[in-house]
């Protein structure tokens, strides 16, 4: 497949793009899958079990290549989400298990409709939500809002350049490494180089059905297990 076009004058030029633009923004509506249902963050609501969640990861491992936290206390925790998840961008999600407990965040931000390009991230998943099906599912239903319900051209995930486990799941979820941004910012007294990752919308049909085939309720065991694995980026 060509990756340019050339014009009257010789010169290599993008691909025409179709579409209306600018795209639409992302509704403040839930998203609902099999495992657990994603839906815009109510603050009072959530706040406590949201606590209560991330407070199983005790020594604070799951913190530390994110730009806040861990918080002491509940009260602590909810003053951050007031003054910083509020906004339209970043927009911030929870993630509701089968029971309605919240177990972790994630957000859309960066939200560029006139360009087609939104990023995930602020994503923090507690030790409830990890290495369950209702994460990946998670990061498919986002997904599936981005380019099937909203037409976007792109979607990005950023992580510090030495969060492996971040970089892991990013190849697993089906997204291409881009490149470093070397010294991009610095957080907690730290320097972060940034690793961009994206993918993009004639990409988004191949990652779709392999998410939907790991999915399938017979790729799980009686206990839950995966019988086979996900790697949506081949």
């Amino acid at each position: 497949m060509a990756k340019h076009d050339t014009n009257e004058l010789g010169q290599p030029i993008g691909l025409p793009v179709s579409g209306d633009f600018p795209r639409p923004t992302p509704p403040y509506t839930p998203m609902e899958g099999r495992f657990c249902t994603v839906v815009p963050l109510d603050i009072n609501r959530h706040s406590p079990g949201l606590y209560r969640a991330f407070a199983q990861d005790a020594d604070g491992h799951n913190w530390t290549y994110l730009p806040y936290g861990p918080f002491g206390t509940e009260l602590e925790f909810e003053d951050w989400v007031r003054a910083n998840c509020a906004d339209a961008d970043p927009m911030f999600h929870t993630v509701l298990d089968r029971d309605e407990t919240p177990v972790g965040l994630a957000s859309f931000l960066r939200i560029a409709p006139a360009a087609g390009s939104i990023e995930v991230g602020h994503i923090h998943f507690s030790p409830l939500l990890q290495r369950t099906p209702m994460s990946t599912e998670t990061m498919y239903l986002m997904m599936r809002r981005v380019f099937d319900e909203l037409g976007y051209r792109r979607y990005e995930w950023k992580c510090d350049a030495l969060n492996a486990p971040s970089r892991n799941a990013a190849e697993r979820l089906g997204f291409t490494f881009e490149g470093t941004f070397r010294q991009a910012t610095h957080y907690k007294g730290r320097n972060r180089d940034t690793a961009w990752y994206s993918i993009i919308d004639s990409e988004w049909p191949r990652v779709r059905d392999a998410f939907e085939t790991w999915l399938e309720p017979d790729n799980f065991d009686a206990s839950g297990q995966q019988r086979q694995s996900l790697m949506a980026r081949t």
